[in-house]
């Protein structure tokens, strides 16, 4: 493995071990992701995310055909797909989370985005996260659905199932699925009261700080 691989690889594990230990991570559950050099460093299938080790860990190509090591999660679709619509990713993190799976089995906020501008912590650090309708685990059609999704979006709400994020690194992927699990459990913590959201011009105002999106 080329240092290049092996620092995305080490970064990888590490950031599956926080993951669990966060209590995002239940079981066997979520799959993380790293890209380098044209290669995919992916979390095996079935391997606990506080158990991956550097040198276990798949190596998918462009076409995602297995390179070396075991075969990789079956979400690699799903991981693949958002490294589509985004070339400037460098990782993606999908986990399980108790809230944000509890707010993806909630109406979506708008076609937009699942979650509502909450707080400013969610639109400067994540951005909008539109809900992806429901197939099935690992499915081409999970992945299809969310490229059929409008406009940008580096974040998603996986309809009855959990978190997607992307980033720049595996630690950044990691630190946007935090910030979606926190506003997620405020809205289910709210859901069927009355409360407030960021006024269209301050959401305006972070995106264009932060660099986020909340365009459609």
């Amino acid at each position: 493995m080329n240092p290049a691989l092996r620092e995305a690889a080490e970064q990888l594990c590490a950031a599956g071990r926080r993951a669990v230990g966060l209590g995002m991570s239940p079981g066997a559950s979520g799959n993380v992701s790293a890209r380098v050099d044209g290669l995919t460093l992916m979390s095996p299938t079935g391997v606990p995310l506080d158990g991956l080790e550097p040198g276990g860990l798949s190596v998918v190509d462009r076409d995602g055909g297995l390179v070396s090591g075991p075969p990789p999660s079956k979400e690699l679709p799903l991981h693949r797909s958002m490294y589509e619509r985004l070339p400037e990713a460098a990782a993606v993190v999908h986990l399980h989370s108790p809230h944000a799976t509890a707010a993806s089995c909630l109406p979506p906020w708008s076609a937009g985005s699942a979650l509502p501008p909450i707080t400013p912590y969610l639109v400067m650090r994540v951005g909008r996260a539109p809900l992806v309708p429901y197939s099935a685990p690992g499915s081409a059609g999970l992945a299809d659905n969310l490229t059929a999704l409008p406009g940008r979006f580096r974040a998603a709400l996986l309809a009855n199932h959990g978190s997607l994020m992307a980033a720049g690194s595996p630690a950044a992927a990691l630190e946007g699925a935090v910030e979606l699990e926190e506003a997620s459990r405020i809205v289910v913590s709210l859901h069927g009261r009355e409360y407030s959201v960021l006024a269209p011009e301050d959401v305006k105002e972070l995106t264009e700080r932060y660099g986020t999106t909340w365009d459609v």
